[in-house]
């Protein structure tokens, strides 16, 4: 640069000034090849004698792809030196800002120091804006690489826009902070957290990774343990960027009643897609402290685990994955709080494996799947979880023949499963009793236990042995429109299903089910042809400002044979049979495919909707299904007895209905119920709002209120009633509140001693009865939480306490309680503090008090 400057001055007198809105100049001799230096400034100003020019009055200079900034800058020729004063900025290739009130820096802007110096740096990570700020009164810039801060700050957070002179909502003062950019770390020497302004924690010396970071090796937020059956220790991970589509994560934890458990998780990023594995195991000192077998792993020295999750894009339409859990035992995950996200936790736990391929066409869809269920509540015996493989689905839609039009759909599936124990559910007693506790004097009803097989007391979940299904259908409908408006849709299907039964016949509660329930042994088929036609008929008027309304009548009528072989072919994938207005006018009502819907039935009803300009929408339907000829297939019950207590089984059912109410799209109201089609008494309602009231409150709530009868034929001895409910309330844009609750209005009941002899009794002689968990009429708290916090652009605090229920090994219900703190630094870390309060007796396998 300063050769450059001397070529340009040489022929100009002494200090004179040249005006200069913008000059370009060639590149500098200490520049890059190409580099060129654009000088914009009211004037210049040079002086051959001091062998200085100087730019004077919103001078920028332009070097590379860096900016300098300033009231007034002086460059001297003979030591190659910039001097910067007044409103100072210097803006780095990498977007970061330094600001200051004086700097000296050589001529590329690379070396130097700065007086009352600030960064600012702005980043987006996972689709957020960062911005970190460092200030100091001197720092010292080596190389553009490296800045040197003496006794300086660090923080994250914005300042206060009506007081800048507050300190920030938290800041790291350190005698010195290194700033490498490229390492791309910050080192803190001496330093000391500071929460708004309170210094809170010291630290003699750490390193962090800078927010441009994105993977960068070295130790991750350690996270802290404590529990009776543990000890207390901490769990501190490594994070290894071997590469930057692959890296190593160990997490080994040091816990002082077991021992070290170790952790690892290896991911691995592809052209096509990405996989991890990650793998858990622990030598436990103290076994003992959880139950012994088999209510626990008191009897185990190893526990441990495997996870792997993969997803690989094969092109733009076929892709696969899998995701896989095995553990040793069911109550490890649990025990040693390691997080799973193909875990399902609400009153049952279990983990799913599955490995899928999937491809998708314009209008074509194919998917083969492969699962394996590990029950991991006390009370499951995992030789009643089948292993399904495969489930292979096709639908394939296309346009009908030209004589016909409308459209044609394929649908196939094929399953097969295996399991080596049948799975029996009791149904409750309605007789006497072999004992009925007593509690507050109240006595319960018990459950029969299924170990010999009875009909009028049992239900088949699942048969033993190896069950194979392969189901095709073809359908075709279309829509005619008539100048009145009437829609008129015929349609009609073919489905055939063929099974394949090898049940088994030995072994623990298996010799008998296959004979009592009249399923043989070998290959059977079943074909359902059905015609139809739907009806409506929408009467539509536009009332302007009170909007468009819309009267539709709903007429469906399907005929088909009777259905065959109800009861003695097995039932797995069509035991959830739910009607109401979502499936009205579903032309097979049955939710899967080992059912399937026969004789001619009609389905009534209408619909009323009204749409205005201001946003209100409104809609009512109402109707009820009729079994004009042929067997009622919810009549005549399965395996699983699948139909009965449906609001189905009669000739006339039940009428469904559904009102939806959205003023706005800020709130949403549904409500749907079934109603008896004799008394018109509820055998099922549900309600529930959603709402967001901003900008006018800064309140949002959902609320939900579920009602459903008894259904003694289906194990549901009595009513089943209960309210979750959930609302966030933001105090400022800052601060905010939240709770969530569900309450169960027919109670669990909690009766500790007198199911624990219960339960004795039971396993002493488990051909006897086992006890029902319900009693009716009670409010209980089942589950809830409460807590708030504080979240900006640069922290994050909650606090909240959690009420979950559990099921225990005794098959009481018991309330896992905890409190839950997290607090996120954001560039710095985060950190979570869990902590479980009161009692959990024997949830989880532990055979003391936590």
């Amino acid at each position: 640069m300063a050769a450059v400057l001397a070529l340009l001055t040489a022929a100009l007198p002494l200090g004179l000034p040249v005006p200069a809105a913008a000059q370009a100049l060639p590149k500098a001799a200490t520049g890059k090849p190409g580099d060129k230096l654009l000088v914009e400034a009211d004037e210049l100003i040079y002086d051959n004698d001091k062998n200085t020019v100087t730019a004077r009055g919103n001078a920028e200079l332009h070097y590379g792809p860096r900016t300098l900034q300033a009231d007034r800058v002086r460059y001297d020729r003979a030591t190659s030196r910039v001097f910067a004063e007044g409103n100072v900025r210097l803006t780095d290739q990498d977007g970061a800002v330094v600001t200051g009130e004086r700097m000296e820096l050589t001529d590329d802007f690379r070396n130097g120091f700065i007086d009352s110096l600030r960064i600012q740096q702005t980043v987006e990570k996972k689709g957020e804006v960062v911005r970190t700020r460092f200030s100091a009164p001197r720092a010292e810039r080596v190389d553009g690489e490296q800045t040197s801060f003496d006794y300086g700050t660090y923080t994250a957070c914005e300042p206060c826009k009506d007081h800048p002179e507050k300190p920030p909502l938290w800041q790291v003062r350190a005698a010195k902070i290194i700033h490498n950019n490229e390492t791309h770390t910050v080192s803190f020497e001496e330093s000391t957290l500071e929460l708004a302004g309170i210094p809170v924690a010291y630290l003699p010396y750490f390193e962090a990774a800078d927010p441009t970071v994105k993977r960068k090796s070295g130790f991750l937020t350690p996270r802290f343990i404590s529990s009776t059956a543990l000890g207390t220790g901490a769990a501190v991970p490594y994070f290894f960027n071997l590469a930057p589509n692959y890296d190593l994560t160990l997490s080994p934890a040091f816990v002082s009643r077991q021992g070290v458990l170790g952790q690892a998780e290896f991911r691995h990023r592809l052209e096509t897609g990405f996989y991890n594995l990650r793998v858990s195991g622990i030598f436990q000192t103290t076994p003992s402290a959880f139950l012994p077998g088999p209510l626990g792993a008191g009897d185990r020295d190893f526990r441990g685990s495997i996870e792997s999750r993969g997803r690989f894009y094969i092109n733009d339409r076929w892709r696969t994955g899998w995701d896989v859990v095995g553990v040793t035992d069911k109550w490890f995950l649990d025990n040693y709080r390691i997080r799973n996200q193909n875990i399902t936790t609400d009153y049952f736990r279990e983990a799913v494996s599955t490995a899928y391929l999937i491809g998708q066409g314009d209008r074509s869809w194919f998917e083969a799947r492969g699962y394996y269920f590990k029950g991991l509540s006390s009370f499951d015996w995992q030789k009643e979880q089948p292993v399904v493989a495969p489930v292979i689905d096709y639908d394939k839609r296309i346009n009908g023949p030209g004589f016909l039009g409308g459209e044609v759909r394929f649908e196939g599936n094929l399953t097969s499963l295996t399991r080596e124990a049948t799975d029996f559910q009791g149904l409750p007693r309605t007789g006497s009793y072999l004992f009925s506790p007593s509690f507050n004097g109240v006595s319960y009803p018990l459950y029969e236990t299924c170990t010999i097989f009875n009909n009028s007391s049992c239900l088949i979940r699942g048969l033993a042995g190896t069950d194979t299904r392969a189901s095709a259908q073809v359908s075709w409908r279309r829509t005619f429109i008539d100048p009145l408006g009437q829609a008129i849709t015929p349609f009609a299907y073919l489905r055939a299903d063929t099974f394949f039964v090898n049940p088994s016949l030995s072994g623990y509660q298996n010799a008998l089910a296959p004979t009592i329930a009249n399923i043989g042994e070998g290959s059977s088929g079943r074909v359902m042809p059905a015609l139809g036609i739907d009806y409506r008929y929408p009467f539509v008027s536009d009332f302007g400002r009170l909007g468009v309304h819309t009267i539709e009548p709903i007429a469906q009528i399907i005929a088909r044979p009777s259905e065959t072989r109800i009861g003695r072919l097995p039932n797995e994938d069509a035991q959830s049979l739910v009607f109401d207005d979502t499936s009205l006018f579903e032309w097979d009502k049955f939710s899967g495919y080992d059912r399937v819907e026969g004789g001619v039935r009609t389905n009534l009803g209408g619909q009323y909707s009204v749409v205005t300009p201001a946003g209100w929408y409104a809609n009512v339907l109402f109707g009820e299904s009729i079994q004009l000829a042929g067997v009622n297939s919810f009549r005549r019950g399965d395996l699983a007895n699948v139909g009965f207590d449906s609001g189905l089984e009669s000739r006339r059912s039940d009428f469904v209905g559904r009102f939806q109410l959205s003023p706005n799209q800020n709130i949403s109201l549904i409500s749907r119920a079934r109603f008896d089609h004799n008394d018109f008494s509820v055998n099922r309602f549900e309600t529930g709002i959603t709402a967001r009231f901003a900008p006018f409150l800064p309140l949002s709530v959902s609320a939900f209120y579920s009602y459903y009868e008894a259904q003694p034929l289906l194990g549901f001895s009595h009513r089943r009633e209960g309210i979750t409910a959930s609302a966030t309330y933001n105090i400022t844009p800052n601060w905010f509140v939240t709770g969530s609750a569900l309450i169960d209005l027919t109670h669990y009941l909690d009766t500790r001693d007198v199911y624990a002899d219960a339960l004795n009794a039971y396993l002493a002689n488990p051909v006897g009865v086992a006890p029902i968990y319900q009693n009716p009429g009670r409010f209980y708290l089942s589950g809830m939480s409460f807590g708030g916090g504080y979240q900006d652009e640069c922290t994050t605090v909650s606090l909240n306490y959690i009420v979950s229920p559990i099921a225990t090994a005794i098959g009481v219900r018991e309330r896992n309680q905890t409190v839950l703190l997290r607090v996120e630094l954001k560039t710095l870390g985060e950190a979570d503090l869990r902590q479980n309060v009161g009692t959990a007796t024997t949830a989880d396998g532990i055979a003391a008090i936590r």
